[in-house]
């Protein structure tokens, strides 16, 4: 099996001390990614750590095919234990970070402590330099950018960075890498701001020498050549007004499923808003969105269909501007753009706000610093609900992304089940359950029966990409035989290894008190209690929602 090489580099950052040790053994069995990172983080934070204590690290992994040319590769991974959701979590970020790790010569990179003055890590191929930059306090990301840029040339894509959020420990907190890209779910910007970590960098000239199967030209060349695919022209917001359609658009923090200002703010708006090709590191695809408004002289990358969701239909705003400025708000503050606008969308709903553009900006910006009632909208919907007086609309604390699980079915299933919370990239179900032109595989939404086990065999398959890394828009490209081929395995083992990472989350997750009442819905579905044990069955776990010691994936003495 193909597997990403080189030492473990471990970064005490209370102690300001470093050591490296042999991981081949991790390596060789899961690839890298989130795979390495998930059996990393189960193995050594103790099932009992606070998620802002010195005994929580962060693991930053990427995977062999980041070595070479292929598009879609231009992603790396983070792990640790969520403050949002209080579980284990993976989140990976596009952009061009992932080669200049690659270079510093790591296997993967563990952060772990806590400092007492704020830091810059410097990590190169010839050792870890620590730099106090306690004048850089509650500096936004892009002025963090222009001081390693003017003090060492360091450019954005070296550079991973706590915005202010992130500092103050709002618990959506992301790490923001290339300025607009994120490690944006489960809060693990804050697990970094806790560490009273500013930044880390990397350089160096020490990539490994992996030998990847010249298949990777194929797949460059067709993401080249895709150039009637929708994602090209407007991104992932090309789904916003077929969403709308199907009634999976969620709109007035969840109280409906469709949005009148669709259009004004969905794949049309944003592309007229584009002027430029964006994309990551070696990807020919170029999905990403370079967006500017003349009129406002505003600049950013982005929105993508989920803050179009957050920021736009859920929060009552049809102007598309009003959505770029929010989704550039919360990349230069650090924060996830689907938790904050769902959050932000609560408050409106209490306060009968909806539309508020003013307001929904002010509101982000209190978030960041936790000023006033950004105080308590930091802490996320899960925590907020009570007081605010709204449903509770999170699963394991995650706030939900878009492709409504009402209409989709099993989308639905997959919100609950995933060991991350509401995410839709967990299992990515949604993609089945649009009948889309061209998608043979695509089921009827409605209702659960048979979708189980197609919801385990997404979730596994998703865990492999997470460890190639491979970005999950490569769907329309990267067939079982060139993953197999690229992976030098074969797929069935494969899929066995990415199940193995989800039980292992699942594992740490039950040791820290998640069971089957945490795999719910804020909404009723059909058959939905049959359709948890089944799933639960196909796992080969327990009915209570369990993974049984003694288990493949870990020990019966853990």
């Amino acid at each position: 099996m193909l597997h990403t090489e080189g030492s473990l580099l471990t970064i005490d950052v209370g102690n300001r001390e470093t050591r490296t040790e042999d991981i081949d053994d991790v390596l060789s069995s899961f690839v890298g990614g989130r795979g390495v990172g998930t059996k990393l983080a189960h193995d050594r934070i103790p099932f009992d750590a606070d998620p802002f204590g010195p005994e929580n690290s962060l693991y930053f992994t990427t995977g062999p095919l980041q070595v070479s040319n292929m598009s879609f590769t231009g992603r790396m991974n983070c792990t640790g234990v969520s403050p949002l959701t209080g579980g284990l979590l993976s989140s990976n970020a596009g952009g061009f970070l992932s080669r200049n790790f690659g270079a510093a010569g790591y296997g993967a990179v563990e952060l772990t402590g806590q400092s007492d003055e704020l830091l810059a890590i410097h990590v190169t191929d010839e050792g870890v330099e620590f730099e106090d930059v306690s004048h850089l306090a509650e500096a936004t990301v892009g002025e963090v950018g222009e001081y390693m840029d003017d003090e060492h040339g360091l450019g954005d894509d070296q550079l991973v960075v706590a915005g202010p959020a992130g500092e103050n420990r709002v618990r959506f907190a992301a790490i923001m890498t290339t300025e607009h890209r994120a490690f944006g779910r489960g809060g693990l910007g804050a697990v970094m701001g806790a560490k009273n970590v500013k930044c880390i960098s990397f350089d160096g000239d020490s990539a490994p020498d992996i030998d990847i199967n010249q298949i990777q030209m194929d797949i460059h060349r067709e993401a080249a050549t895709a150039d009637d695919h929708p994602m090209k022209k407007a991104g992932t917001t090309s789904v916003t007004e077929y969403a709308n359609h199907v009634s999976a658009l969620p709109t007035h923090y969840f109280s409906e499923l469709e949005f009148e200002g669709a259009s004004d703010i969905g794949g049309d708006a944003v592309a007229e808003k584009k002027f430029k090709r964006g994309t990551c590191s070696q990807c020919a695809f170029a999905c990403k969105l370079p967006t500017k408004d003349e009129e406002t002289g505003l600049e950013t990358e982005g929105p993508e269909y989920e803050t179009v969701m957050s920021f736009g239909s859920n929060a009552g705003v049809d102007d598309v501007v009003s959505v770029m400025k929010s989704n550039d708000l919360c990349d230069e503050l650090g924060m996830d753009t689907i938790s904050c606008g769902d959050v932000v969308s609560a408050y409106l709903a209490a306060n009968d706000e909806f539309g508020n553009s003013d307001l929904v900006h002010e509101l982000v910006e209190k978030i960041a610093y936790r000023e006033d009632e950004g105080d308590l909208l930091a802490e996320g919907v899960h925590r907020a609900a009570d007081e605010l007086g709204v449903e509770d609309w999170t699963v394991k604390g995650l706030e939900f992304a878009a492709h409504d699980g009402r209409t989709l079915n099993g989308q639905g299933l997959a919100f609950a089940v995933s060991n991350r919370g509401a995410d839709h990239m967990y299992a990515e179900f949604y993609s089945k359950e649009y009948p889309l032109v061209g998608k043979d595989e695509a089921v009827d939404p409605e209702g659960l029966d048979g979708k189980p086990p197609l919801v385990v065999e997404k979730e596994n398959h998703n865990a492999v990409l997470d460890s190639g890394v491979v970005c999950k828009f490569s769907r329309d490209f990267m067939t079982e035989e060139r993953l197999e081929t690229l992976l030098d395995a074969e797929y069935d083992e494969l899929m066995e290894m990415g199940a193995t990472v989800v039980e292992l989350e699942r594992h740490f997750n039950n040791r820290r008190g998640f069971d089957r009442e945490d795999d719910t819905l804020p909404y009723d579905l059909p058959e939905f209690e049959s359709a948890l044990s089944e799933y639960y069955d196909e796992r080969g776990w327990n009915d209570d929602g369990t993974v049984p010691e003694g288990s493949s994936a870990v020990s019966a003495d853990d």
